[in-house]
């Protein structure tokens, strides 16, 4: 596997995210982090250490995917872990911006769910393979269209663990 993003370059450049998200946010009552299971589960806890701002956290999942199938079907969301967001400024993180499918939905499925406002930010924003129009607010780092894991990144939920972002090769 070659390594695409160090764990030194991804701590480094965390450190700008918050301040950052630190700046947008200052001035304004308590915001909630939403974070999309299961990928997002390092980035959020990295960046809510560094994030200096009074809040909250909460999680939904979103999975086209069910038992075996490799083709997507209708998306569920499920935000069971969600904190009640009514009024509230929501910073939603996410490990990657790909088709950008996932991330629409979700986002409004959290003003529907009464967030005064949302904001998201990806740990990964891959070029040529957004099929919607989205721009997200905070982005860590722009990748090529390879398939990568680790740093909370899968493959069959195996490589999440890493430190690093590698690319997956066909030699593995």
């Amino acid at each position: 596997m070659d390594v695409l993003i160090s764990a030194e370059r991804i701590r480094d450049r965390l450190d700008e995210l918050a301040v950052e998200i630190t700046r947008a946010y200052d001035g304004k009552p308590p915001v909630t982090v939403v974070g999309i299971l299961n990928g997002c589960l390092m980035f959020v806890a990295d960046v809510i250490r560094r994030i200096d701002l009074p809040l909250r956290v909460g999680f939904v999942t979103a999975s086209s995917y069910r038992g075996p199938a490799t083709v997507a079907g209708k998306l569920q969301i499920r935000d069971d872990f969600l904190p009640d967001i009514t009024g509230r400024h929501v910073l939603l993180l996410d490990d990657i911006l790909d088709t950008g499918k996932t991330l629409t939905r979700v986002v409004s499925h959290l003003l529907d769910r009464g967030a005064a406002s949302v904001k998201v930010g990806v740990l990964l924003r891959k070029i040529g393979r957004q099929e919607v129009p989205f721009e997200p607010d905070f982005v860590a780092f722009t990748i090529p269209d390879q398939f990568v894991v680790g740093y909370g990144l899968d493959f069959d939920d195996e490589y999440r663990h890493l430190p690093y972002i590698g690319v997956v090769t066909e030699a593995g």
